[in-house]
Order: structure tokens, then sequence, then C-alpha cells
């Protein structure tokens, strides 16, 4: 239909062409309609959504390397460990520096942590090596006081640095130490770094910068009143060692100048300290060059390191290799998981068929009372329930009491029904039984009886009547059940964990493990998607075959 006439385009009652006008009431529509749904889309978002996007990200996300050791992470970039060579002393220069200040925030021990789940002994090597790297700064700082005792006093370190024109390199520190504690550091230390002492003494102006920082903003200290950290007088020790900054400091005369030039004059005596012997003293794991390969493979921003964990796989220097067999376990879960919730959601569609079917057919007062224990389960707590089974399947429980007692079972043979398989799914069906009794009733209940009578009085027999008629349009309610089973069923874990033993837990419970014990969120987090990404294909592959649209709770 046209929206013009002879005379023009077709106007509404307020003059403007109905064209718009439709437009502008259907806009005003589907702005009623989203202000009205809005609390329930942000409360979806906020619960579901954002959820499932956080655990996603965690378990790519692997910033505690190159934010706990960020200018050692960049010092290795050209070493390759492929010749199995230690990497070179600059590399352990910026692992002292980086360690100390890890140590002094108390992150060192979360990174060992965190490679520990690679690499065995990582974490106690960081850990023994951040209460030790005080001892490798105190060399030099003893150097430094017997040239001068004026840098025994913290204001004479304040009053060499302070200045103008540095404030670059104090934001640059802020955000080394924010990326690192994962929290800002923002606010005033009073310090403001010297431009020229920063060009002059470049890993002196850092080290005090990372010092000023913390000490004003995390211990909340006064800067000038107080002591540098050894790694301090370790990185003027550093500088004083380059010729170039020899020769540059012979014209400054600023604050400090008096200091600095007797600790020129006392360089004769610098002690030579070498960092790589002193970190393998320290710890003898920084000799290890495959310590050194992990660091480096898990350097980067985001691994798919925790993926290849979840699928009994590793990250080496030269590409991804099976782990050994003695530690493969997901793989093995994830089959476990799949097999006993298939079975779990068979022993229930067993169970749970005739009893919906008496739902639906028995009389009404019969039938109430038939639903009161179907939804009594409901009504009692799921701990009880579980350890109620635990009492019930031991060797010495009723079950075992009454087979023994009837005959079917010796004395010295009973069942081993619990602490393994066998109990896991007896729990679990009788459990998730409800879920899947529901569904089947809500469907069963909408198919006339009299289908069944017609087919006999057609000459059909009991059986045949039932599985050409009446089966057929109880499906739908076995799809709903079945799905709504089985999706519960692979994310159970305190009934496996309760009755299930070694050989009864599922993949569910390695996820609460790593989240709740070994703290290994990201593994956590990549064994969850992968068990996401398997609950979206099996629901895929299930229209596919079935159809979603037969899934139905009702008429």
């Amino acid at each position: 239909m046209s929206d013009t006439t002879n005379s023009g385009p077709m106007l509404a009652a307020d003059g403007t062409p109905l064209k718009t006008s439709l437009a502008r009431a259907l806009r005003r529509q589907k702005l009623r309609a989203l202000i009205l749904i809005a609390p329930l889309l942000a409360f979806v978002v906020l619960t579901f959504v954002v959820p499932i996007g956080s655990m996603l990200f965690r378990s790519v996300e692997n910033q505690i390397v190159s934010g706990t050791l960020p200018e050692t992470v960049e010092a290795l970039d050209s070493w390759d460990g492929q010749d199995g060579t230690l990497p070179d002393e600059t590399v352990f220069q910026a692992l002292f520096f980086d360690i100390f200040r890890a140590a002094e925030a108390k992150e060192h021990t979360k990174l060992g942590s965190r490679l520990n789940y690679e690499r065995t002994g990582l974490s106690s090597m960081f850990r023994t090596t951040g209460r030790g790297v005080d001892d490798i700064g105190e060399v030099f700082q003893d150097w430094l006081e017997d040239a001068d005792p004026a840098f025994k006093d913290g204001i004479t370190w304040y009053e060499m640095l302070s200045g103008t024109g540095g404030e670059d390199v104090i934001e640059a520190r802020r955000a080394l130490w924010a990326n690192m504690v994962g929290e800002g550091f923002a606010g005033d230390i009073e310090f403001t770094l010297s431009g020229e002492m920063a060009a002059l003494l470049p890993q002196t102006a850092a080290a005090y910068s990372d010092w000023a920082i913390y000490t004003a903003i995390a211990d909340e200290d006064v800067v000038s009143e107080e002591d540098p950290w050894e790694a301090v007088y370790a990185a003027l020790a550093l500088d004083l060692a380059r010729a170039d900054t020899v020769s540059a400091l012979a014209s400054y005369t600023g604050a400090g100048a008096g200091p600095l030039a007797n600790a020129i004059a006392a360089l004769p005596s610098l002690p030579q300290i070498d960092f790589r012997a002193a970190f393998i003293e320290e710890n003898d794991g920084w000799g290890d060059t495959e310590n050194w390969q992990t660091i480096k493979i898990y350097s980067p921003d985001y691994t798919t390191g925790y993926f290849l964990n979840a699928i009994d796989m590793e990250k080496g220097l030269e590409g991804v290799n099976a782990r050994p067999e003695s530690q493969q376990l997901y793989i093995k879960l994830f089959i476990r998981t799949m097999i006993m919730s298939l079975i779990i959601t068979g022993s229930c569609i067993l169970l749970g068929y005739p009893v919906a079917w008496l739902l639906a057919n028995l009389p009404v007062r019969s039938a109430n009372v038939l639903m009161i224990l179907v939804l009594l389960p409901f009504w009692t707590s799921l701990l009880v329930r579980t350890s109620a089974w635990k009492v019930l399947l031991q060797q010495q429980g009723v079950i075992n009491e009454i087979l023994v007692w009837l005959g079917f079972v010796d004395d010295a043979n009973r069942l081993i029904l619990m602490n393994n398989s066998t109990g896991t799914i007896i729990a679990m069906t009788h459990i998730l039984l409800p879920f899947m009794i529901l569904p089947l009733y809500s469907v069963m209940k909408t198919i006339p009886s009299s289908y069944l009578r017609a087919a006999k009085s057609l000459g059909a027999t009991n059986w045949t009547a039932f599985w050409r008629v009446y089966f057929p349009q109880s499906v739908p309610g076995i799809g709903a059940g079945s799905i709504l089973v089985f999706i519960l069923a692979i994310g159970y874990y305190i009934t496996p964990e309760i009755v299930g033993g070694t050989d009864g837990v599922f993949i569910s419970n390695r996820i609460a493990y790593h989240i709740s014990s070994s703290l290994n969120w990201g593994l956590a987090a990549a064994l969850g998607s992968i068990l996401l990404a398997l609950v979206l294909a099996l629901y895929w592959l299930y229209d596919r075959i079935v159809g979603i649209d037969n899934v139905k709770l009702g008429g």
C-alpha cells in the first residue's frame, strides 16, 4: 500500500507524514519496553554475563609475571635458552631490583605460587630468595658508607636526588608498582626527582623513586626522614661503575657532590659482585635453565598455558608437549564426568518415567500424595540427603545388612557401594530424580487417555499402544528432563566429593579444589571454560539430532 495520495504524502491527524508518525510511535514503544526490562537486563548482565566473562578472561590472563618482574622480562627478550646456558649478568641485575621491590611488597610469593603450577620448586625458590635479597645490597651499602659516612643519613639521599624535571620517572615507577600490586599508587609523596640526577644516575633515580613511592604511600612515612633500601645503594654503585657516569659527574656541583666525589675516589675498592653467583648462592634453582625457561615462557601478559594444562599438555621452548603419563589427570576426569552424567541421566529416565506416568494417571487424591513424596527431597537439605546415602551405602550400612539378611550377599563379601563411582551414581540419581519426573509429568498430563483406548479398540496390544501412541508424545518431556538432569549432573561436586572417593569424583571437584585450596584460579577458569564449551556443543548436537523445539515443559 502506498503512503502517498494523489495530492501528496498521507498525513496523520497532527499533520505529520503518516510514515514518520508510525516510526515515532514504534520508537516510543520500544523505548518503553526497554525501560520496563532494564532492571532485569541489568541483573542478568551483572550476575550471569559478567561472571562468565571474568572466568573466560582469567583462563588466559597471565600478567603476574610481567607485572612482578618487568625489567627481568624485558632483559630476557634476547635469551632463548636453547643452548642450555643461563641468562647473562644483565638479567640477574634486573632480577635483583625486581625481586627486591616485590619482596618489600610481599608479592614475590604470589609469583612463586603462580609459576609453581608450571614447575614444582619455583615457589620455594622465590620465597627463599625474597628473604635473602637484602644481603646482596648490603655489600654495596657497606662500601658506600665506608667511602663517605654521609650516605648513612637519609637526608643526604633526599637532598641529592630532589629537584625538578624527573616527574616522568616518578610516574613510570608508579605504574610499575600499580601493575605489580594491582592497585593505584596515586598521591603526593613529598618528593620530586631531579631531572639532572635522573640523567646522570638513571638506576639510582629509578631505585630511589621506587623506595620513595612505597615509603610515602604504602608505609605512610616521610621520605626525607627515612633511610633508603639496600637496593638504592646497589643502584648507585652500578651507576658509578660506568666510566661515562664518572666522567659526567666530574663537572657536577649540586647537592651530594661531595659524597659522590668520595665514592668515585673509592671506586678501586668497589666490590665486584657477581649477581648470578649471588642468586645461585641464595637458591641453586637460579642455576637451572629450565626454571628460567618457565619464567620466559609465562612472561607474556596472556597465555594458553592454563588451557594446555587443562587437557594434560604443557608449553616448552620447543612447543607444546603432552605431560608425563603420571601427571595426566584432566582428560580422564572430563571423560568420566560425561559418562557418569549420561548414566545418571539414563537412570533418572528409567526410574522417573513410571513415576511420572502414575502421577499423570492416578486419581487426584492419590496423585497428590505421590507428588508430595516426589517433592519431599526439595524440602530436605542436600547435605543431609548426601550424608544419609553415606550411612546407607557403607559396608556395615543398611543396604548391605538387608542383602546379607536376605542371603543375597555373603557376610564376608559385602558390596562396596561407597567411595567409588557406584556410590556417586546411586546418590546423584536419587538427588536429581525430581528434575526428571516433573518435566515428564507436565507433558504426560497433557496426553489424552482416550488415545490409548482408541489404539486398543483398533486391535493394538498394551505394548503396541504404549510404544506407538503414548511414548512418542512423551518424548518432549524426556528431552526437557534429560537436558536438565545432565547439565545439573556435570556441575555437581558436593555429592561426588562425599560419596565418590577417588574413583567417583567429577571434573567439578577439581575446579572447586583449584578455587578454594590450590588457588590456581587460572586453571580452574580454563577447566570451567572447557566444561561450558562441552555443554554448548552437546546442546548444539541435541538441537541438530532431536530439535530443541521438541523440548517441552507442558502442553
